[in-house]
């Protein structure tokens, strides 16, 4: 059985539902990701993931290519 390990990650640029809708689905298709929670009103995302299969990398390029921004 795989490890789990879970992520918390500031996520700017989200104004109203559907940005929550955008970043938890596109983090959900992030290979090794079993769970995305979004949270507008702080602007962060939990992810839980395989850490053998997913990474911060593919967390932000995911949350990029939607529009958003991962501050450094």
């Amino acid at each position: 059985m795989a490890s789990e390990a879970t992520k918390t990650i500031k996520v700017e640029g989200m104004t109203c539902n559907a940005c929550v809708g955008n970043v938890t689905r596109a983090l959900k298709q992030v290979a090794g990701v079993s769970q995305a929670k979004v949270d507008l009103r702080t602007g962060i995302a939990i992810v839980t993931y395989d850490p053998f299969h997913a990474a911060m990398d593919d967390f932000r390029e995911a949350i990029e290519e939607e529009g958003y921004t991962v501050p450094s």
